[in-house]
């Protein structure tokens, strides 16, 4: 589906960096980056998301779609739910603070919702009923489109589907539950399980360089969050009926491991819970186009 209706700017603020693009009839037409600084506080993270803006040369009084890590409630506050990420999101409301700095409409959501409306509007979920976008990253996280729609609460903890339980899961992650999806398969957990299996440390794109070289103890961290992402995947379609889930993420995109996701949903799991499983079409701009059309739904 073509987005030529998005004009606006977008941003995406992640665990590890914030994007902004600026749209003009659907196309980015300039792009900007930064990287997160896990311990600033909320007026600190708008001032880099301002200066971001101003990079790609936003236009005063053009929607604004900001994507966000963690919880958006309704009202537009902020707040982290893995704390390990984003540790002092404290200060005035960020809906309040931004409408008056960035001086236009500006709309609020977060980044996995965003990128679930993004890929069910313009990517892999076109043509789909009730979808969910999983997104496999430093973290592991979800937005869920179901009849059209998407899914938020109130306090804006809906689609926060990589703190659910997975049945390996032993360690407690960020959120302060124990064995979740996000302790075991994210990124941050493969890197800290291959580096238990290899004795040293190593990060997660060297894992997967050496998985692909067949390297045992590395299949096996890899295999460990493809295997739990597979589960996730059948729970989502047992408790919400989805004909289709689209996978994101730097993890989830990564060469073969969608593939081997798929491997592990066909042969360990019975045919009722297999669901039609494609790799993100949008990439990384998912949450931006998501984010800008959540801002356009709401004019």
């Amino acid at each position: 589906m073509i987005a030529n209706h998005l004009s606006g700017t977008g941003l995406d603020v992640g665990g590890t960096k914030i994007a902004a693009a600026r749209f003009e009839s659907g196309q980015i037409v300039a792009r900007a980056r930064a990287e997160t600084i896990g311990q600033a506080d909320i007026t600190s993270q708008l001032d880099c998301m301002a200066g971001l803006l101003q990079e790609v040369g936003h236009v005063s009084g053009s929607p604004v779609g900001v994507a966000l890590t963690g919880r958006v409630t309704r009202t537009g506050d902020w707040m982290a739910v893995n704390r390990s990420t984003l540790s002092n999101l404290t200060g005035p409301n960020l809906q309040t603070l931004a409408t008056e700095r960035f001086a236009g409409p500006v709309s609020l959501i977060n980044d996995a919702a965003a990128a679930a409306l993004g890929e069910y509007r313009f990517g892999a979920g076109v043509g789909s009923n009730s979808m969910a976008f999983v997104t496999v990253s430093t973290g592991v996280g979800g937005g869920l489109v179901l009849d059209g729609k998407l899914l938020q609460s109130d306090d804006g903890l809906a689609g926060h589907i990589g703190f659910s339980s997975a049945r390996q899961g032993k360690e407690r992650c960020g959120s302060g539950r124990i064995g979740t999806m996000e302790s075991i398969a994210s990124g941050r957990a493969i890197a800290r399980y291959g580096s238990q299996l290899a004795g040293k440390d190593v990060d997660t794109p060297e894992i997967f360089a050496l998985w692909r070289q067949g390297t045992p103890w590395a299949t096996t961290a890899v295999e460990q969050s493809a295997r739990s992402i597979a589960e996730l995947c059948a729970n989502l379609r047992a408790i919400l009926g989805l004909d289709r889930i689209v996978i994101g993420g730097s993890v989830g995109l990564a060469a073969g491991y969608l593939d081997c996701v798929s491997q592990f949903l066909q042969s360990e799991e019975p045919a009722l819970f297999h669901v039609d499983l494609k790799p993100a079409e949008l990439g990384q701009d998912s949450p931006l186009f998501g984010a800008l059309q959540f801002a356009a739904d709401r004019v």
